[in-house]
């Protein structure tokens, strides 16, 4: 965005800065390239100073739904950013006021194409949870179905695309004049978590999400997620099965149900991640309730996380090198996946990786947080230019939320023995008779394809061989500067020989007249000297 652009949006820019401001960021506006005397005048002097992050928190809550939004998705971007950051932005909460229904009820009947009382025979037009992206509602349908209805905030996308805009083009300026800011390279960062939150703006997005986990999750018995109502449900609005339950930390459950609980919602995790390769990347406990009968429902599938069958093996294999404390392992697995650019120095990964597993997954102290570990690893890989697919960071996001939520049934919860099944089920994958067929048939398919298809090859080789049309080209690479060497060695070669020869010659007419320096003579010594200067100069200029 240009200051011309900004200037366009001067009334939103002028909150945003002096918002950042006010939380004593006024260090920062001076970098930025914006007009003369644009934000001086209004500027406000921070009341007291607080620590940075804190301040970063507070300013993204001042500056509403999309900066809390898009500090919600920087939260699970341990790789970019340091994780005491990490874990306060994992803090904001969306202090939005709530709209009256008046102003959400033009967006539902227009989503819905009908008066409201043609779909439900009763609605509370008193909002049972806000949001920053929208609010919801109970009510039930004229069959008696009750149901809870999530409708977006009328007017939102609009505000979110100019805020993420505006958010681009302070980080974009940000970057270029903080020499320090340029590792992280924010301006990527942004990018991909405005595309995020756009993502959530569309309400089909999270219904096909919740739709899939619940076609793939093998406890419904103990974990679910609510039942989507396609038939009323839209971008802006989602209509579900309304859940009756209380909060994980205050569930009323007795200590062993409690335990089993823990256990069945980690499991369940640990089975979207490492078999399913889909998992809800946000599980933290506003997220999680516990139904009358016992069981777990996970809400709000906006942010889901995706793996393909080869990360989710070299997940695995990183919880086992974590578990026994291999550093070495570690990098080699973070390597391997993340391509290091440049040259990463892998022995002082391993230092910093070892001091992480002691701090967060030391069995030994008591310390056993995989989750904090895997958000400390992520941003060490991302320190030392290993960056890996943001689905691992949602991946840890989700085992530190789900962590937490697990502790908070059971204090005693261990993550390793719940994950411990899902680890043996996965290794049985990989390397069970059913992987071991699979593999086979897979290398058979593509040999079989290859050997059908090499006659036919081979027949074209030939006809073209007996009509002469057969042609191999030959190019060398990385041969370019030999051959001009060659070539400059030559022309210096030539002219020596050249200034020798006129030296001789000039020398024999020379003698030629009795020793006496004549004009054609004379001319011959000074051309040889000028050639012989032009190649000494070359050789000196460029130093070979």
């Amino acid at each position: 965005m240009t200051p011309f652009n900004l200037l366009a949006h001067a009334v939103r820019a002028k909150e945003i800065i002096a918002v950042a401001a006010r939380c004593g960021f006024s260090e920062l506006l001076d970098q930025l390239e914006l007009p003369a005397g644009f934000w001086q005048r209004f500027i406000p002097r921070p009341a007291k100073r607080l620590p940075a992050y804190v301040r970063i928190r507070t300013a993204l809550e001042d500056l509403g739904p999309a900066f809390i939004k898009a500090g919600q998705l920087l939260s699970m971007r341990p790789d970019a950013l340091p994780p005491a950051l990490i874990f306060e932005l994992r803090k904001l909460r969306n202090n939005v006021a709530t709209l009256p229904f008046s102003e959400m009820r033009p967006v539902l009947e227009d989503a819905l194409g009908r008066p409201l009382a043609e779909v439900f025979s009763e609605f509370d037009e008193k909002p049972a949870a806000s949001a920053s992206l929208a609010q919801v509602y109970f009510a039930t349908l004229h069959d008696g179905r009750e149901v809870a209805v999530k409708i977006q905030r009328p007017g939102l996308r609009k505000l979110v695309e100019t805020d993420l805009a505006l958010l681009g083009f302070f980080v974009n300026q940000l970057h270029e004049r903080i020499e320090t800011l340029r590792p992280y390279d924010l301006p990527a960062v942004v990018a991909e978590v405005s595309a995020g939150v756009l993502r959530e703006l569309d309400f089909t997005y999270e219904a096909r999400n919740q739709r899939f986990f619940t076609a793939t999750n093998p406890n419904p018995e103990h974990v679910f997620a609510p039942e989507i109502y396609e038939e009323f449900s839209s971008e802006c609005v989602l209509v579900m099965q309304r859940i009756v339950g209380r909060p994980v930390d205050s569930s009323g459950l007795a200590p062993e149900a409690a335990r089993a609980l823990a256990r069945a919602g980690a499991a369940s995790l640990f089975h979207q991640v490492l078999v399913a390769g889909f998992f809800h990347a946000d599980p933290h406990a506003g997220n999680v309730l516990v139904t009358a009968d016992g069981r777990l429902c996970f809400l709000d599938w906006g942010l889901a996380g995706h793996l393909t069958r080869r990360l989710r093996h070299a997940l695995a294999d990183l919880f086992l090198a974590a578990v026994d404390q291999d550093a070495e392992r570690i990098v080699q697995i973070a390597a391997e996946l993340g391509s290091p650019a440049g040259r990463a120095d892998l022995r002082s990964m391993e230092r910093d990786v070892t001091l992480a597993l002691r701090e967060d997954f030391n069995r030994a102290i008591g310390q056993v947080n995989l989750g904090r570990a895997m958000l400390k690893l992520l941003f060490i890989f991302g320190r030392n230019g290993i960056s890996i697919t943001s689905d691992y960071s949602l991946m840890a996001k989700a085992v530190l939320s789900i962590e937490e939520v697990a502790r908070s049934l059971d204090p005693e919860f261990d993550l390793k023995r719940s994950a411990r099944p899902v680890l043996v089920q996965l290794q049985k994958d990989r390397v069970g008779p059913r992987a071991i067929l699979r593999d086979t048939r897979a290398l058979l398919r593509t040999t079989l394809g290859g050997l059908r298809d090499l006659p036919a090859e081979l027949h074209r080789i030939i006809r073209r061989i007996e009509h002469d049309e057969l042609t191999i080209k030959f190019q060398h690479q990385g041969l370019e500067d030999l051959d001009d060497a060659l070539k400059t060695s030559a022309n210096r070669i030539a002219l020596g020989f050249i200034s020798g020869c006129l030296v001789i010659g000039s020398s024999l007419i020379v003698a030629a007249k009795g020793g006496a320096l004549n004009l054609l003579g004379g001319s011959g010594y000074v051309l040889a000297a000028a050639i012989a200067a032009y190649v000494v100069y070359g050789i000196f200029r460029e130093g070979r």
